[in-house]
């Protein structure tokens, strides 16, 4: 199977096939129920439409994507896309007050921004001091005491919580996209949410081109899908949290 380290294969945004599989695939039945889930019906039925989304769409996409695109390039569009992202994490280490990482982040944006040709390379992954954990708004809300609030899952985007969900609202402000207006390219002219949406698809496609398979082999192991993903989300959140 043509999967890299799991250095080549880190997550940018959180969703139900999240890259880093040993934090996120915890076991249901060791993973109490931590957050409230009022709207469990709604989430349900997400669930499913997330479900068939994936092997009706997702997972066609990612394996012709990954059958034509090489490896290297397919590492070299996760890295720019992971490094386009360093304000998101280098902010939230600030606000957390967690300045070591805010200055590894800062040099490895620089770094990989230039002598890595604009993030396409990631030249300091084997320096711990330039790979610190990742830091989200929705974790400095955690930092902060900010309760989960109710669990929800999204179309399209998974699971969250409410706290999250601000969290990653937050987060999108300090997105370079939100700040691009428009763009010019052979086809004409893109506004700015449609190149968020592009740019979206095209990282989800190629972050999941990495782990085709593994979110297969979470749902066919678990009693039932809904709470085994439900739990291993809260799971995953509060060890980043507590990082």
């Amino acid at each position: 199977m043509d999967i890299p380290s799991s250095e080549d294969t880190d997550a940018i945004f959180f969703d139900p096939f999240d890259d880093d599989g040993e934090d996120f695939y915890g076991n249901e039945d060791q993973m109490p129920d931590m957050v409230a889930d009022p709207i469990a019906g709604f989430n349900r039925a997400m669930f499913v439409f997330n479900d068939k989304l994936y092997f009706w769409v997702l997972k066609p996409a990612a394996s012709g994507y990954r059958v034509v695109v090489p490896i290297p390039v397919r590492v070299s569009v996760k890295n720019f896309f992971f490094n386009l992202l360093a304000p998101v994490r280098l902010v939230n280490s600030l606000f957390q007050g967690k300045w070591r990482s805010a200055e590894g982040e800062f040099c490895r944006f620089v770094v990989n921004s230039t002598a890595g040709f604009l993030g396409l390379f990631n030249l300091v992954r084997d320096k711990p001091s330039f790979n610190p954990p990742e830091e989200d708004f929705g974790q400095t809300l955690g930092y902060y005491n900010v309760g989960n609030g109710v669990y929800i899952i999204w179309p399209l985007f998974g699971p969250s919580t409410l706290r999250d969900t601000v969290g990653s609202i937050g987060d999108w402000a300090l997105n370079p996209f939100a700040f691009m207006q428009l763009i010019q390219v052979d086809a004409g002219v893109l506004t700015s949410s449609e190149t968020n949406i592009i740019a979206y698809g095209v990282r989800t496609v190629n972050s999941t081109s990495f782990r085709i398979g593994d979110y297969e082999a979470l749902k066919n192991a678990a009693l039932d899908p809904y709470e085994a993903f439900r739990n291993a989300y809260i799971q995953n959140r509060l060890s980043m949290i507590a990082q």
